[in-house]
Protein backbone atom coordinates (compact mmCIF):
# COMPACT_ATOMS: atom_id res chain seq x y z
CA UNK A 1 0.00 0.00 0.00
CA UNK A 2 1.31 3.50 -0.79
CA UNK A 3 2.35 5.78 2.08
CA UNK A 4 -0.42 8.23 1.17
CA UNK A 5 -3.02 5.48 1.72
CA UNK A 6 -1.62 4.82 5.19
CA UNK A 7 -1.70 8.53 5.97
CA UNK A 8 -5.32 8.78 4.74
CA UNK A 9 -6.34 5.80 6.88
CA UNK A 10 -4.66 7.39 9.91
CA UNK A 11 -6.50 10.67 9.21
CA UNK A 12 -9.83 8.84 9.02
CA UNK A 13 -8.96 7.20 12.35
CA UNK A 14 -8.31 10.62 13.87
CA UNK A 15 -11.63 11.92 12.51
CA UNK A 16 -13.58 8.89 13.74
CA UNK A 17 -11.87 8.99 17.12
CA UNK A 18 -12.53 12.70 17.51
CA UNK A 19 -16.20 12.28 16.60
CA UNK A 20 -16.43 9.20 18.81
CA UNK A 21 -15.07 11.08 21.79
CA UNK A 22 -16.96 14.28 21.04
CA UNK A 23 -20.46 13.06 20.19
CA UNK A 24 -20.32 9.28 20.63
CA UNK A 25 -20.19 8.30 16.95
CA UNK A 26 -17.37 7.17 14.75
CA UNK A 27 -17.43 3.55 13.64
CA UNK A 28 -20.69 3.23 11.79
CA UNK A 29 -21.00 6.81 10.67
CA UNK A 30 -17.39 7.53 9.64
CA UNK A 31 -15.24 4.41 9.41
CA UNK A 32 -17.52 2.08 7.48
CA UNK A 33 -18.44 4.58 4.75
CA UNK A 34 -14.80 5.70 4.47
CA UNK A 35 -13.49 2.16 4.19
CA UNK A 36 -16.06 1.18 1.56
CA UNK A 37 -16.08 4.40 -0.49
CA UNK A 38 -12.45 5.49 -0.27
CA UNK A 39 -10.52 2.24 0.18
CA UNK A 40 -12.64 -0.35 -1.63
CA UNK A 41 -13.47 -2.60 1.34
CA UNK A 42 -16.63 -4.64 0.98
CA UNK A 43 -19.38 -4.04 3.55
CA UNK A 44 -18.58 -7.05 5.73
CA UNK A 45 -14.85 -6.32 5.81
CA UNK A 46 -15.48 -2.66 6.65
CA UNK A 47 -17.82 -3.58 9.50
CA UNK A 48 -15.27 -6.04 10.88
CA UNK A 49 -12.47 -3.48 10.61
CA UNK A 50 -14.61 -0.87 12.36
CA UNK A 51 -15.24 -3.22 15.26
CA UNK A 52 -11.55 -4.12 15.52
CA UNK A 53 -10.61 -0.44 15.60
CA UNK A 54 -13.15 0.41 18.30
CA UNK A 55 -12.20 -2.33 20.75
CA UNK A 56 -9.89 -0.35 23.00
CA UNK A 57 -9.12 3.23 22.00
CA UNK A 58 -12.62 4.65 21.73
CA UNK A 59 -14.07 2.75 24.64
CA UNK A 60 -11.38 3.31 27.21
CA UNK A 61 -9.79 6.63 26.30
CA UNK A 62 -13.07 8.42 25.59
CA UNK A 63 -14.58 7.09 28.81
CA UNK A 64 -11.50 8.21 30.74
CA UNK A 65 -11.86 11.78 29.46
CA UNK A 66 -15.50 11.89 30.53
CA UNK A 67 -14.71 10.30 33.89
CA UNK A 68 -12.04 12.90 34.67
CA UNK A 69 -14.62 15.69 34.32
CA UNK A 70 -16.38 16.09 37.71
CA UNK A 71 -19.43 17.61 36.00
CA UNK A 72 -19.93 14.36 34.07
CA UNK A 73 -19.47 11.68 36.71
CA UNK A 74 -20.72 13.48 39.76
CA UNK A 75 -23.50 12.62 40.49
CA UNK A 76 -24.35 11.28 37.01
CA UNK A 77 -21.72 8.54 37.08
CA UNK A 78 -22.44 7.14 40.50
CA UNK A 79 -21.63 3.58 41.45
CA UNK A 80 -25.12 2.65 40.26
CA UNK A 81 -24.39 4.20 36.86
CA UNK A 82 -21.23 2.11 36.55
CA UNK A 83 -23.24 -1.02 37.36
CA UNK A 84 -25.76 -0.05 34.67
CA UNK A 85 -22.88 0.57 32.23
CA UNK A 86 -21.48 -2.86 33.10
CA UNK A 87 -24.82 -4.55 32.48
CA UNK A 88 -25.21 -2.75 29.17
CA UNK A 89 -21.62 -3.73 28.26
CA UNK A 90 -22.41 -7.39 28.94
CA UNK A 91 -25.47 -7.10 26.73
CA UNK A 92 -23.39 -5.31 24.11
CA UNK A 93 -20.85 -8.13 24.27
CA UNK A 94 -23.54 -10.73 23.61
CA UNK A 95 -25.25 -8.54 21.02
CA UNK A 96 -21.95 -7.99 19.21
CA UNK A 97 -21.50 -11.74 18.95
CA UNK A 98 -25.06 -12.25 17.70
CA UNK A 99 -24.85 -9.30 15.29
CA UNK A 100 -21.53 -10.48 13.86
CA UNK A 101 -22.92 -13.97 13.43
CA UNK A 102 -26.02 -12.57 11.72
CA UNK A 103 -24.00 -10.31 9.40
CA UNK A 104 -21.83 -13.23 8.35
CA UNK A 105 -24.95 -15.34 7.69
CA UNK A 106 -26.09 -12.84 5.03
CA UNK A 107 -24.36 -14.18 1.94
CA UNK A 108 -25.33 -11.38 -0.45
CA UNK A 109 -23.04 -8.46 0.35
CA UNK A 110 -25.48 -6.04 -1.32
CA UNK A 111 -28.19 -7.03 1.17
CA UNK A 112 -25.84 -6.30 4.06
CA UNK A 113 -24.89 -2.94 2.54
CA UNK A 114 -28.57 -2.07 2.05
CA UNK A 115 -29.39 -2.99 5.67
CA UNK A 116 -26.62 -0.63 6.77
CA UNK A 117 -27.94 2.14 4.50
CA UNK A 118 -31.50 1.75 5.83
CA UNK A 119 -30.19 1.94 9.40
CA UNK A 120 -28.28 5.17 8.63
CA UNK A 121 -31.31 6.65 6.87
CA UNK A 122 -33.58 5.87 9.84
CA UNK A 123 -31.14 7.47 12.26
CA UNK A 124 -30.85 10.51 10.00
CA UNK A 125 -34.62 10.97 9.72
CA UNK A 126 -35.05 10.56 13.47
CA UNK A 127 -32.35 13.11 14.26
CA UNK A 128 -33.65 15.55 11.67
CA UNK A 129 -37.24 15.57 12.97
CA UNK A 130 -36.53 15.16 16.69
CA UNK A 131 -37.60 18.15 18.75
Amino acid sequence: MPLLTYIAMFAIGVLAGTLGGFVGIGGGIVLIPALTLLFGYDQRSAQGMSLAVLLLPIGFLSFWQYWKNPEVHSPGMSQLSLIVAGLIALGFFLGGYLGGKGANAIHDINTLRRCFAVFLACVSVYLFFRK
